[in-house]
């Protein structure tokens, strides 16, 4: 960190607060080291996380630098370019814009986008403008992509948004079914919990369905690698499976669901039969009967899941497909059993509790349900209240760049890496009348699009709750002071609100909007006509805290109910009492009628995209992106692909690949990761402009959404792969910022001392040393230059040195496989060069033995894949806890525990050889 851009702290005091990454909803300490960074822990009384954190939260100290912080308003002029304003006039800007397109236009010309990342209270402010003062449901979320589907389905089959399960069912289940999530890498702690347990009761299991081998299969004791899409095929042939040898609840089911035949005759018609579904879902018939057996002998089932199920075109329906195995069961509403949506972002829960989807209205409250909006309208004493379902993620963009939606304010948020087709989302920002952006990081692929720029305050800094995937609400609390002009996006809203004319909006702290939010999750629940407007979300005993009891607020479960003598009492396990939201009391088997993706693979198009996260870096990385602990483990994208598609069409691991689609193209580096079937392709995410040439993956991936959520098809785009020729390849560390826009592909990644890019060029390059000089901008013809140069096999190597310590250096060859920047890294590290680094900077390798520690696997402790398989045949360690004790690799968060199973086996079979 650039000790000269830390922020300051409050106080050196400890703060509680929580993780800003995964919805595990981590507890997090954070206090001010003496050299003026951030120390950051787990913290041991948070009951998500007791105490631990995985690599990203361990690392959070490193991304609160303020280097690239976006710390003033600016606005766009008449030139294009971005100049500093000040509040007022940025904000009468953007509520003088926003009046008057409503006047002229109705208020559906007008659009929030937000996001999870977003505190519940600006979540809250966000949704009670948009829906109660301007009149129009056009607001929605990120959070759209990864978790709506699961939001549909548990309304579908609960009469409510429930997640019946808490992370203590877990632990307490005999089997947990993983589908569609790579727990491993995405879910870390939840996942240590798991494998926790299966080793103090070795009899409980897990099985893993997912169309890759994902690290979160090295801990299965079955993995079912289905087709990609056939999951509602494997859950109905489960139901029928189910249904027709005993296994069915029929007290449960007769008491408290309605349905059944309908659902049950669906499933039948195309999966009772188990060698049929085996077939369509390309699994080995043995091994799915293994787990319908499982299935059907075991009371005590946690079926997780995640992106993998939710983000499709059948998203909702394979939602469904599996609460009604559960359904049929009984196994809902008691310890140890149930459906459990394990949500990808901090806030997503919170999001839903206050209405931040375009079909929602806050505490829980449908927006087609006229009781429900006279409810919400009533209590804010609002002007108006938005009575259609607002515009979708994918469907609002469409909207922008038809011309319909003319104003559009994106929070938190980087539409242009993340929502499919993202080339469409650049033509409409491109065509909007007015775009405005409330970020934290200033330079980001969406913020190139802004007229108005609003300094947000980041996770460090801001101050309010986040409600977890188990319903767990904790404070988010601020231990830094806000940098610059930063405000929270609460106030943001509020201002600009206010400027529109609206009252409703005078709030002196979250606390009191936090007040406000559980005041209207109690207000008429239940009462009058308790068929219509019961929600299980009720958080009555959270109301009426002032601010010392809000800054003093523990985490807690909702439901929440005030008990006689005046504390909260928290609920750990919804629908334990049976009684679901639907008008009648009871759950909804839905018929899930399977269907495959909406676009299948072509001859033009033959190979499968999915997409998902790396293990060390979260959604577009602005904040990971950041950490040069986090950056380690993977620097750069990749495209995944089995060798024998790889021979096929004619790329090769290490080289460079274009992968394209009807959307769009992007270009990474092949990889055989062992784990992705034949037919199919795998790319990560995060990558963006601000990291890379050419490896936003979202402009390929297919817009078509699931008909109930709106949620896209994420891990079902048709693609093509070619090889991308470069004439060579390279990369360069360096102390300093440059300019590649020359450069046929790079990529940018931070180090602990240094920046790294990875290059790669068509040009033919006759002078080496002058182009080298002038790429890195060294123009004195007296400075310490090391160079060598080998034209028979195109190898070339430069080196600049200041005072004895190395400034800059660059490594070229024709082909991909170039020295280790593991061991470059470390000589940055150092105060002055040896005689023997000077040697081994030419030579391409180090002299010394051990040097190179090779590409980071356990980035919480920084230890190399060479220094692991070094100590495994050295001292003949067998098992990880051996690895872990002589390295301490995997003794934290345990993420890189496959990856030490996998050598730890690779060296077997090769000593075995």
């Amino acid at each position: 960190m650039n000790l000269s851009q830390t922020p300051i702290a409050i106080a050196v005091a400890t703060t509680q607060t929580t993780c800003p990454y995964c919805g595990v909803g981590c507890g997090v300490s954070a206090s001010m080291k003496d050299d003026g960074n951030i120390a950051v822990k787990g913290d041991e009384l948070h009951p998500a996380n007791k105490g631990r954190l995985c690599v990203k939260g361990s690392a959070l100290g490193e991304t609160v630098d303020l280097d690239g912080r976006l710390l003033h308003p600016k606005m766009r002029g008449a030139d294009g370019q971005m100049r500093r304003v000040a509040w007022n006039d940025a904000l009468d800007a953007v509520a003088s814009k926003f009046s008057s397109i409503i006047a002229e236009h109705g208020p559906d010309a007008v659009a929030l986008y937000v996001s999870g990342q977003l505190l519940t209270e600006d979540y809250y402010i966000a949704n009670k403008l948009m829906k109660g003062y301007v009149g129009s449901a056009n607001i929605d979320t990120n959070s759209r992509l990864c978790m709506s589907s699961a939001v549909a389905g548990h309304k579908r089959a609960f009469g409510e948004d429930l997640v019946p399960v808490c992370y203590e069912d877990l632990e307490l289940a005999d089997m947990v079914v993983l589908v569609g999530s790579n727990a491993a890498w995405c879910h870390p702690i939840l996942f240590q919990r798991i494998a926790k347990i299966k080793e103090t009761r070795p009899h409980a299991r897990l099985v893993v369905i997912d169309p890759r081998r994902t690290a979160t299969c090295e801990l299965a004791d079955l993995h079912l690698p289905v087709k990609a899409g056939t999951d509602v095929w494997l859950f109905n042939g489960l139901m029928s499976y189910l249904a027709h040898r005993g296994a069915r609840d029929n007290a449960f089911i007769d008491a408290h669901t309605n349905g059944l035949n309908e659902a049950l005759a669906v499933a039948d018609a195309d999966c009772a039969d188990p060698a049929t579904v085996a077939r369509i879902c390309k699994v080995d018939l043995e091994d799915l009967l293994a787990f319908y057996q499982a299935f059907a002998e075991t009371e005590k089932v946690v079926t997780g899941f995640s992106m993998g199920v939710n983000q499709s075109s059948a998203g909702t329906d394979k939602v469904n497909s599996i609460i009604n195995c559960h359904l049929l069961t009984g196994r809902i509403g008691k310890p140890g059993m149930g459906p459990f949506s394990i949500t990808g972002q901090p806030n997503a829960m919170g999001g839903r509790e206050v209405g931040g989807l375009a079909n929602m209205l806050a505490a829980h409250m449908d927006l087609d349900n006229a009781l429900h909006r006279d409810i919400v309208q009533g209590f804010w004493a609002s002007p108006r209240m938005a009575d259609k379902v607002g515009l979708k993620a994918v469907d609002l963009f469409r909207e922008i760049e038809a011309g319909r939606v003319k104003a559009v304010w994106v929070m938190a948020t980087n539409p242009m890496v993340s929502l499919p087709d993202a080339d469409l989302v650049q033509r409409a920002l491109q065509r909007c009348e007015l775009v405005v952006s409330s970020d934290v990081i200033e330079q980001t692929d969406t913020n190139a699009f802004a007229h108005v720029l609003l300094p947000a305050l980041a996770w460090g800094e801001k101050d309010g709750t986040v409600t977890n995937s188990e319903r767990r609400i904790s404070r988010q609390r601020a231990f830094l002071t806000a940098p610059g002009e930063a405000r929270a996006d609460w106030r943001i809203i509020c201002d600009v609100a206010q400027r529109m004319g609206f009252n409703g909006f005078d709030f002196d702290g979250p606390h009191q909007i936090f007040d406000e939010h559980a005041r209207l999750s109690a207000h008429r629940n239940g009462d009058a006509d308790p068929t219509k407007a019961r929600r299980v979300l009720n958080l009555s005993g959270l109301t009426g805290m002032d601010k010392k009891g809000y800054d003093a607020m523990q985490p807690i479960q909702w439901p929440v109910q005030l008990l006689s003598d005046g504390s909260a009492a928290g609920t750990a396990r919804v629908l334990e009492d049976l009684r679901f939201t639907h008008a009648d009391g009871r759950a909804r088997f839905v018929p899930t009628a399977p269907r495959g993706p909406a676009n299948l693979a072509c001859e033009e198009f033959p190979l499968v995209l999915n997409t998902g996260r790396v293990r060390d870096h979260w959604h577009t990385m602005t904040r990971t992106g950041k950490s040069a602990t986090l950056a380690s483990h993977i620097p750069e994208a990749f495209i995944d692909i089995h060798p024998q598609d790889a021979l096929l069409y004619g790329v090769r691991e290490g080289g460079l690949a274009r992968v394209s689609s009807r959307w769009g193209a992007m270009v990474a580096r092949v990889q055989h990761g062992g784990g992705i079937p034949r037919g199919s392709v795998f790319v990560p995410i995060h990558w963006n402009n601000q990291s890379a040439s050419d490896a936003r993956v979202g402009a390929l991936v297919n817009p078509v959404v699931d008909p109930v959520s709106g949620e896209p098809e994420f891990k079902h785009t048709p693609v093509a792969i070619e090889e991308f020729r470069v004439s060579w390849h390279g990369f360069i560390l360096t102390r300093h910022a440059l300019a590649l826009d020359d450069i046929t592909h790079w990529t940018r990644v931070q180090g602990r001392d240094f920046t790294r890019y990875e290059l790669a060029g068509r040009s033919h390059i006759a002078d080496h040393s002058g182009w080298a000089r002038r790429l890195l901008g060294v123009n004195d013809l007296d400075a310490d230059w090391l160079e060598y140069e080998d034209l028979t096999d195109g190898s070339y190597r430069a080196v600049h040195v200041v005072d004895d310590r190395i400034d800059m250096c660059l490594f070229m060859s024709a082909r991909p496989d170039l020295p280790s920047r593991s061991w470059l890294s470390g000589l940055f590290a150092k105060d002055r060069l040896e005689e023997a680094d000077r040697v081994g900077l030419l030579v391409g390798q180090p002299i010394e033995k051990g040097a190179d520690t090779g590409p980071t696997v356990c980035s919480c402790f920084g230890v190399g894949r060479n220094t692991i398989c070094n100590a495994i045949r050295e001292k003949g360690l067998k098992e990880v806890g051996e690895v872990t004790a002589c390295l301490k690799a995997g003794g934290n968060c345990g993420s890189c525990v496959p990856e030490i199973k996998k050598l730890l086996v690779e060296i077997r079979v090769t000593a075995a050889v």
